[in-house]
């Protein structure tokens, strides 16, 4: 920059301005002639009586005789007052051109820069070096620095000629003490600071004032070149550039920028009145003022000055004078790293990185002085730092060259007192991010990037392997490195043999400042913008920076590993061309810090958990990487070996083989982590490598994972973790190998498949959840959280694990609510409820684990602790103790309603879920209007339906009219809607008496029909039958049977005739009895069989039927008992009726309908494109499939199945159409007629208004809405009903999504121009509820935003509270019985999930808004880098778990059940039916809906 200008040195050492005549003289002489001048003068200016009166002095001549003498007696000796005398008149004189007085000469006054010209010029030899009273000499030196600081501050008339000699003034008495080496407790130690704050200061005013030519500029910038062995110069440095680069960048960058906050001290050092250009020029300047700082690093060139050079060629006299000039450089690596400190202040400035506290640490991890001098522990701000003096502590400098190796280390670690850590990484606080408009990453390594690059490299040795040669110098590294130095440099061979300094004292005393400089690369290169090119030297600078920081071996950098890790969690995120190549030193480095518990040697560098949790952000962006390029081959072999197979040392490494080595990491940090805020890292990023692995598996990718790569990773792991030692023939430290190779003995044969890595996560995390993490409730939220995600993972494994995974979250149950009383808290019991929570999701996902005896005694069990408090049987106690004997006594209410929810779900929704009619709803989709409609019977109403209530929970709404379609069937029958605390369920009922398969073949009863008589069957004999046998005959008469006479005998004529008269009689009345039988005969014949007159017949079955009376009678609910009301209680009868006809009682109802049965979340999907800002530009962009990138389209879908709002029966996103039932068959015809929509659509058509994106399991139900603008939706008013058949094809729907071939590079043919049409304000979804649908309240709102990012630094723009409006739910207004949506829920408080595509084909997720005890929700975590697969399922997994945890956290919130029994006991209340039990009776035989039939 000044290559064309000379420097002012020869003009120093010519100028003879600080000589006096009297120096001519005899020494005698002058000093007599010095004390007799100097003294009235002196006694003149400190005598309170005289201090007013004019000066002696009255003419030039007067003037010029006595300054000759007074800078004569400014290099006497300092016994007595001479000196001090003339430095009271100098610098009472000086002040002529600030404020004129009485006491300064007339000729002083009249032509003060002439003077003070020459004054400063004598007032040089103040500053020689006495070897006596150093402390005068101090005193006096300081009053003539505050004097010449005043001058330059408050003379308005200086001349350019005075500022000239004023600033080589101060660069002369700089260069005289501060040049030389530094001798302990001389005065250039004790000036140091003063005189280089003054030197910049006044420097800074004079280019306000008088811009220095270049020749100023060069001669300041050699000689303070000289001076960087004191650290002062490197502190007031650092104050001077630091207060510039605020003035810089406040209007460089606008103050939209982050300002860069410096002390108000500081900040004064620029005058206020230093124009922007100036403020430029000269901060350029004084950036290079110091010249190369690297060169701190090096001794051989601050070793080699002028000064240097020429006292140690004199030094023979001087026995000490070697051990001064040891000590001297001794101190360069704590100079270095302060200086490097500054630069990286600089770079953190320019990126806008903005610190969150005034009193934080700098954001630098490794901000230890890794120095055994230091002994203060700094808590000042970064910006406070750099300007404190630092207290050097001589006494602990060793000046034994024996075995320094070893103590320098040993005191590093003893003198560090307590860890400082970065305020970007504090558990409270997110990392800060770059500032959105900061500068590119190419223009701040243009200005910084050669510092840096040389200091990331200090000390290193560039060859094949990482073993590093102790003897090596610093030469010898710049020769391999190949660096440009200024300066004197010494050949290897004569620094060597230099007795200056040996190189073997310097061994690793630099490391503090490299860690400064390897951490500043990271953050420059993290602060990559999307779509940013880099240049490719810059990252091969950069990378090979990071192969050497990450190189594990014997001489394993502790500080600039910890620096590294500390600064790069976004690193893989950025999307830097080839940053692949040094995965696997990263993974190195992972292996080193996460299984380690201690961290011993890390300790005395930077806070443990932060760099764990600094690893933990790495690995989560690393995990993805082995099944994303499967078998790609990294190409690239950097220096060292990838693993400890010596015959797989130079072949390419798949990514692939890296996936062994990245779980056990996993594992290990997870078995060694004590941090809550780390733990929860590890657990999402566990369901994340598990779900890709098992998304992997099931699209058969794994027969090559497994073939091709299992039996390599094995062969690596088995010897040992890969790169442990970094090919060095020495063993690896134990605390970094042994705990890694013991995982890889205990895991590398389960952990290769995803049904092993299911089984290693479920047996690690049930062990922990019932050891270390039971008293932590945010460890056991993300634990059970993560139960819950491994429950939804469809991969087989044997039964006994999954048993395994209930029983341990029975266990913990048992523990949480057997805790003594005062530690029953409400978080304690929100632990209880997310796990029975949990119990459910596994219950739902694995049903049949229910038909395992011991498991589903064990879950009941816990249902009844739950509900009662106390088991029926305890291990304690033998006898049980029955139900009805036990007290109730739950934890509290929230637990018993939990426990009541898991039965619930045990009962009703196991083996049951999706019912036939979808999941969209676990009810039945009936109410009375459709039985109504269905019925098709003109006096159906209502009013036809008798209500009941059965144990003051359960609404039943009894139909006795037959259907329409059953009216030929004359069996009782009854069709009954059953509200209950789970939902509406309608059930058809008959009543049968004859088995099945005789129902199937007739319809009624009808008898048996008897046989038809056969009378031609068998032979008709004529036999004539005798009163009496025929023996009667052959008895013969006695006299006795001749006794009786016969007729003839007696008769007379008279008889006779009477007796013909009878004969006749008979004969006819023979005759006509004959012609009878015979006509009856006849008769007989010709009637039916058998005669229906005679005949014996059942009765008729009954064709009407009170069912309604039947059926509750059958069940035992007409009792007596069952309609009193019970003793001693409050409780209605076991069965009471309900009065339909009560106005309001059927809005009730319907109220008590629309409350849900299950949690209903909703998801509001935005895309951002790069650089808007706006909400009508965001809202726009999903109008067409061009718009957005095809990997949006594919996302959308992987997250729920489309549904049509109008006809949908669940959670719509909207209270206004939601949980509709009614409207399907009224547009069924509708629905037929309408086709598919054609227009193609960037997502918008899931806006709400005609369809959503819905998902639903058995447990919960969300809607994933897209809005869009109001042009986005057709003209037509009517809303639209896509038949269920239709809107299932995806294809139809979103044209070409998934036609994309899927290719590792996510934007193949993407191009992101910004449309430029007008884009229209967007109208906010002002839907209106329905009339006559009054909206229950529903508890706490639970929405989560997902917005999908093209340019990653557009989070900060992203509009929330302009998208407000967009957000509605309709639930608001029932929250806080407000109406305003900032109300009820404040936006900051709505968590936004955002999602960067990253050019490899993965996804950067970044969760932002969830604040308080229940922040971290898993699996989706800051920073964690996901796959294409596993996207749509972790975004889903992580919204259910945030608005879980909201419900948890709300006062206000109800289960769905608990809501429910409420409005049921509430409609109980206002509409039974208060009557007598005859009444009662009597109305059950009362036709029903007598007093109105008017629907």
């Amino acid at each position: 920059m000044y290559s064309e200008w000379r420097t002012l040195h020869l003009v120093l050492k010519n100028d003879q301005g600080h000589t006096s005549v009297l120096h001519s003289y005899p020494e005698n002489v002058g000093r007599d002639v010095a004390n007799a001048v100097v003294r009235p003068l002196g006694q003149a200016l400190n005598a309170p009586s005289i201090a007013g009166t004019e000066s002696i002095l009255k003419t030039d001549k007067q003037v010029k005789w006595t300054m000759e003498v007074i800078c004569y007696g400014l290099t006497l000796p300092l016994e007595g007052d001479t000196v001090k005398y003339c430095v009271d008149v100098y610098t009472d004189w000086i002040m002529a051109l600030v404020s004129p007085k009485d006491s300064i000469p007339q000729p002083v006054v009249r032509e003060p820069n002439k003077y003070i010209q020459i004054i400063l010029k004598h007032l040089q030899n103040v500053f020689v070096p006495r070897q006596e009273q150093i402390g005068n000499q101090i005193r006096l030196c300081l009053q003539v620095l505050r004097s010449v600081q005043k001058l330059a501050r408050d003379s308005t008339s200086m001349a350019r000629e005075t500022w000239e000699v004023l600033l080589l003034f101060l660069l002369q008495i700089n260069d005289t003490l501060l040049a030389a080496p530094t001798v302990s407790g001389g005065i250039a130690e004790s000036l140091a600071d003063k005189l280089i704050g003054v030197l910049f200061e006044v420097w800074l005013l004079a280019c306000t004032r008088c811009f220095p030519t270049p020749p100023y500029w060069k001669t300041a910038k050699e000689m303070v070149a000289n001076w960087r062995h004191h650290s002062a110069v490197v502190e007031q440095w650092s104050k001077a550039i630091c207060a510039l680069t605020s003035r810089l960048l406040r209007f460089t960058y606008g103050p939209s920028f982050p300002p860069f906050k410096v002390l108000e001290e500081d900040a004064s050092l620029i005058p206020a009145e230093m124009d922007n250009e100036c403020v430029t020029q000269t901060w350029f300047r004084f950036l290079h003022m110091l010249s190369n700082p690297v060169d701190l690093s090096n001794p051989s060139i601050i070793g080699t000055t002028p000064k240097f050079q020429e006292q140690f060629l004199n030094v023979s006299g001087v026995p000490n004078q070697e051990l001064n000039q040891y000590l001297c450089l001794k101190q360069l690596p704590q100079i270095f790293f302060r200086a490097m400190r500054g630069v990286s202040c600089l770079v953190d400035a320019f990126l806008g990185i903005s610190r969150p506290r005034a009193d934080s640490a700098p954001p630098t991890p490794v901000n230890r002085l890794s120095m055994p001098q230091s002994t203060a522990t700094n808590t000042t701000p970064p910006h406070n730092r750099r300007h404190r003096t630092v207290t050097v502590n001589k006494t602990t400098m060793k000046t034994s060259s024996v075995n320094t190796t070893h103590s320098t280390k040993v005191q590093q670690q003893a003198s560090s007192t307590s860890p400082l850590s970065s305020p970007n990484q504090t558990n409270s606080e997110p990392r800060p991010l770059p500032a959105p408009t900061r500068p590119k990453v190419n223009s701040i390594l243009n200005l910084f990037g050669s510092w840096l690059f040389d200091a990331a490299l200090v000390h290193c040795k560039l060859q094949n392997g990482v073993n590093r040669d102790s003897s090596m110098t610093a030469i010898a590294t710049q020769a391999t490195v190949e660096l440009r130095r200024k300066g004197s440099q010494l050949s290897t061979d004569t620094m060597g043999s230099s007795t200056v300094f040996d190189a073997n004292e310097f061994p690793d005393s630099y490391e503090a400042g490299r860690a400064e400089a390897c951490g500043t690369l990271c953050r420059i290169f993290c602060s990559k913008k999307t779509g940013e090119e880099i240049l490719s030297a810059y990252l091969s600078r950069f990378y090979m920076g990071l192969v050497q920081g990450l190189q594990i071996g014997e001489f394993i950098c502790h500080p600039v590993l910890a620096s590294i890790i500390l600064n790069s969690p976004p690193l893989f995120c950025c999307d830097l061309k080839g940053i692949n190549v040094v995965v696997p030193y990263f993974i190195s480095a992972l292996e080193i810090i996460l299984p380690d518990r201690e961290l011993s040697k890390f300790k005395s560098y930077v806070n443990p958990t932060e760099l764990r949790r600094s690893s933990i952000h790495i690995l989560l962006s690393l995990l993805p990487l082995p099944h994303h390029f499967g078998v790609v081959k990294s190409e690239v072999l950097l220096e060292g070996k990838f693993s400890n197979d010596e015959t797989a040392s130079d072949k390419p490494v798949t990514f692939l083989s890296l996936k062994l080595r990245l779980v056990n990491i996993l594992i290990g940090a997870l078995q060694t982590e004590t941090d809550p805020n780390n733990t929860q890292m590890i657990l999402g990023a566990m369901l994340n490598i598990v779900q890709d692995s098992a998304f992997l598996e099931a699209t058969g990718n794994q027969v090559e994972m497994i073939e091709n790569n299992l039996m390599k990773s094995h062969s690596r792991t088995n010897s040992g973790i890969s790169t442990a030692s970094g090919g060095s023939t020495e063993p690896t430290t134990p605390d970094s190998e042994r705990p890694a190779q013991a995982l890889l003995r205990d895991y590398a044969l389960h952990t290769d498949t995803a049904a092993g890595l299911l089984m290693r996560s479920i047996h690690l995390v049930t062990q922990r959840l019932n050891s270390q993490w039971r008293p932590d409730m945010s460890i056991s939220l993300a634990a059970l959280e993560l139960l819950s995600g491994l429950a939804k993972v469809k991969v087989g494994i044997d039964s006994s694990d999954r048993k395994r995974a209930v029983s341990s979250v029975c266990t913990y149950i048992v523990y949480q609510c057997s805790r003594p009383a005062p530690h029953h808290s409400r978080d304690l019991h929100s632990m209880i409820v997310a796990a029975f929570q949990c119990l459910c999701v596994w219950l739902t996902e694995h049903p049949d684990m229910l038909n395992e005896k011991d498991c589903l005694k064990e879950v009941l069990e816990i249902v009844e602790l739950g509900i009662s408090g106390s088991k029926s049987k305890n291990p304690e106690q033998q006898e049980v103790r029955f139900k009805g004997d036990k007290e109730h006594n739950p934890a509290s209410m929230r637990v018993k309603d939990a426990a009541e929810a898991t039965l619930t779900c045990i009962m009703q929704l196991l083996g049951a879920f999706p019912p036939p009619s979808g999941p969209a709803s676990p009810c039945s989709l009936v109410n009375e209007t459709t039985l109504i409609t269905y019925s098709r019977l003109p006096t159906v109403s209502k009013y036809s339906f008798r209500y009941f209530v059965l144990d003051n929970s359960v609404i039943l709404a009894m139909l006795e009219q037959p259907l329409g379609n059953e009216q030929s069937n004359p069996s009782p029958s009854i069709t009954v809607l059953i509200r209950g605390m789970s939902g509406r369920h309608a059930w058809a009922m008959q009543l049968c008496h004859l088995p099945r398969a005789a129902r199937a073949n007739q319809r009624m009863f009808i008898p048996e029909t008897r046989p038809e008589p056969k009378n031609d069957v068998g032979i008709k004999y004529n036999v004539k039958h005798r009163p009496f046998p025929e023996e009667v005959d052959k008895i013969p008469f006695v006299k006795a049977d001749l006794s009786i006479p016969d007729l003839h005998e007696i008769v007379t004529e008279e008889l006779e005739l009477r007796h013909e008269k009878l004969k006749i009689g008979m004969a006819k009345q023979i005759t006509y009895e004959a012609g009878l039988d015979h006509m009856k005969e006849e008769e007989f014949q010709k009637k039916s069989y058998p005669d229906p007159v005679t005949e014996c017949k059942p009765p008729p079955p009954a064709q009407e039927f009170q069912t309604a009376r039947l059926l509750l009678s059958h069940f035992g609910f007409l009792s007596l008992e069952a309609l009193k009301e019970p003793v001693n209680s409050r409780l209605p009868p076991h069965l009471i009726a309900l009065d339909s006809h009560i106005p309001g009682f059927f809005d009730d109802i319907g109220y008590l309908d629309l409350l849900p049965c299950r949690p209903f979340d909703t998801v509001f999907i935005f895309y951002m494109k790069a650089g808007q800002k706006t909400s009508q530009e965001i809202l726009k962009n999903v109008e067409s499939s061009s718009n957005v990138q095809p990997h949006f389209l594919e996302f959308l879908l992987s997250l729920g199945w489309p549904v049509d709002v109008g006809t949908h029966p669940g959670w719509t996103g909207h209270m206004s159409s939601s949980w509709s039932i009614n409207c399907v068959g009224e547009n069924e015809q509708q629905g037929h007629e309408e086709a598919v929509p054609s227009e193609d659509t960037g997502g918008s058509i899931f806006n709400g208004e005609k369809k959503v994106l819905y998902y639903a399991d058995a447990l919960t139900e969300i809607a994933f809405v897209v809005p869009s603008t109001v042009e986005s939706q057709t003209a037509d008013t009517s809303e639209s009903n896509v038949s269920e058949q239709e809107s299932d094809s995806n294809m139809d729907l979103l044209p070409g999504i998934l036609k994309q071939p899927l290719t590792l590079e996510l934007f193949p043919n993407h191009t992101e121009s910004l449309n430029s049409t007008q884009r229209l304000s967007p109208t906010s979804r002002t839907r209106k509820t329905p009339h006559g649908r009054t909206v229950p309240p529903l508890g706490p709102e639970t929405k989560v935003a997902v917005v999908w990012l093209e340019q990653y630094d557009d989070l900060e723009n992203f509009p929330l509270l302009d998208l407000a409006a967009e957000t509605s739910t309709g639930i608001e207004t029932t929250t806080n019985s407000s109406t305003s949506i900032r109300n009820s829920t404040p936006e900051k408080e709505v968590p936004v999930i955002f999602i960067h595509p990253l050019y490899t084909g993965l996804f950067r997720v970044k969760v932002h808004g969830a604040s308080g005890k229940f922040n971290m929700v898993i699996p989706l975590v800051d920073g964690m880098v996901v796959s294409r697969r596993a996207l749509g399922f972790l975004v889903r997994q992580t919204v259910i778990n945030i608005c879980r945890r909201k419900r948890l956290e709300s006062d206000s919130y109800n289960t769905p059940h608990v809501r429910r029994k409420q409005k049921i006991t509430e409609i109980v209340n206002k509409y039974r039916n208060r009557q007598l039990e005859p009444e009662y009776y009597t109305s059950l035989f009362h036709e029903v809906g007598l007093k109105s039939c008017t629907p």
